[in-house]
């Protein structure tokens, strides 16, 4: 997920993606605890895009005061 398509969505759509986000996260990390997980790779990539989307959610609520 780029950057760009992360700060076109609204405030509620973030906050909709970063519940999903968290919720693979912990899929991925089930996964990975009972050797099912086919590529670990995938758990760094799901961290980085809930960075992401916790730092535009931070951006918006910064540039709103």
């Amino acid at each position: 997920m780029k950057a760009t398509e992360i700060r076109k969505m609204s405030a509620a759509e973030l906050e909709s993606k970063l519940g999903d986000l968290k919720k693979d996260l912990f899929q991925l990390r089930l996964q990975h605890a009972t050797n099912q997980l086919d590529n670990p790779i995938k758990i760094a990539e799901v961290k980085r895009d809930i960075a992401r989307v916790k730092t535009i959610i931070r951006e918006q609520q910064l540039a709103g005061r």
